[in-house]
């Protein structure tokens, strides 16, 4: 190995890393907030490059239809609970947030012709579509569980993203797809050679990396989100819904998700299934912060990322098995060092 070829593993390692930490980022909060390992936020990968692919290709994503339904499944049960609850005055904030945003968003795509849109118009009608399916799977999968242990919210997890891996076959196929590059350019540094696109991955997940901080710092639900993960009886003692923050982390964990593939789908081919592969990886990144440091969990996705960027060149045949080995010594190292504590009942 050079120098030249240690510099482009290293570029890649990064790239890679920039998508590994925005994943643990949201693997952490979704984890810190609600207790559910996000097992499917790999399929939120998938779902937004595909999403975005299908555009480009000229055809109606599938995960549209799955938006109205999920929307109109949601909103039959929330009637229900507040009907019974005597609360009819919640019947227009359904109506509004499960009916009409998944009417809005599927008239604009379906009157629009996103095919023949900008790309910035094209990425952001994906993202409209496939975000607003996090808080959905939140309310029909997780919600009802809340206060389950974090074995039952695992297998549910499991549960999920086996179902959305499966709709992904259905909407999608088995074929992948590559998007558009956000730029074709190119950048000389030294024997290095840059492109446009490992540019705008570094660049989006430096300022989204900086945009969550000052959200968790400064604004209000921010600091609600962070006073749930710290302690979630003390936050509902205070007035904080565990309920409202449960979706709104699972809205920032979909969002974080989809453009992470949309960034990705130009320099990789994305299939129903690759969000999996993508989504572990930064599962591995977040176990190396504990599931509850976000710098560390940012610092473990680039080790990660460089990781498995030279584990291809010296291994390429068991680059994976060598980057999902790093959980166990990580594990065997926090089992030493700190005390066993029960679950909280």
């Amino acid at each position: 190995m050079d120098l030249q070829i240690a510099l482009l593993l290293g570029q890649d390692g990064i790239v890679n890393g920039a998508i590994y930490a925005l994943l643990a980022l949201a693997l952490v909060l979704v984890f810190a907030v609600t207790r559910v390992i996000f097992i499917p936020q790999g399929e939120f990968v998938a779902y937004g490059a595909l999403t975005l692919a299908a555009f480009q290709a000229g055809k109606t994503p599938g995960t549209l239809w799955l938006l109205l339904g999920a929307g109109v499944l949601v909103a039959f049960i929330d009637s229900i609970m507040a009907v019974r609850a005597g609360a009819p005055g919640r019947l227009k904030r359904i109506a509004l947030w499960d009916l009409a945003l998944p009417a809005v968003v599927a008239g604009l795509v379906l009157w629009l012709e996103p095919g023949t849109l900008p790309l910035a118009a094209q990425v952001v009608l994906a993202l409209a579509i496939v975000v607003p399916l996090g808080p959905m799977v939140y309310r029909l999968a997780y919600q009802p569980l809340a206060e389950a242990s974090v074995l039952v919210l695992l297998i549910v997890s499991v549960a999920v993203h086996l179902a959305l891996v499966g709709l992904g076959l259905l909407f999608f196929g088995a074929e992948g797809s590559r998007t558009t590059p956000f730029s074709e350019a190119q950048f000389a540094l030294g024997t290095l050679t840059v492109n446009g696109q490992t540019l705008w991955v570094l660049g989006a997940s430096a300022v989204l990396i900086i945009a969550l901080y000052q959200f968790f710092g400064r604004t209000l639900y921010g600091k609600a989100l962070r006073a749930t993960a710290i302690n979630r009886v003390g936050a509902r003692l205070m007035g904080i819904s565990n309920t409202m923050a449960g979706k709104l982390s699972f809205t920032l964990a979909a969002g974080i998700g989809a453009f992470s593939g949309i960034l990705i789908a130009p320099i990789t081919t994305v299939y129903y299934d690759t969000g999996f592969l993508v989504g572990l990886k930064g599962f591995v990144a977040a176990i190396i912060a504990g599931l509850v440091s976000y710098p560390l969990a940012a610092a473990g996705a680039i080790l990660v990322g460089l990781l498995e960027s030279f584990s291809s060149f010296w291994a390429s045949a068991f680059k994976e098995v060598i980057v999902f080995t790093l959980i166990i010594p990580v594990l065997v190292w926090r089992s030493l060092t700190s005390h066993h504590v029960e679950e909280e009942e």
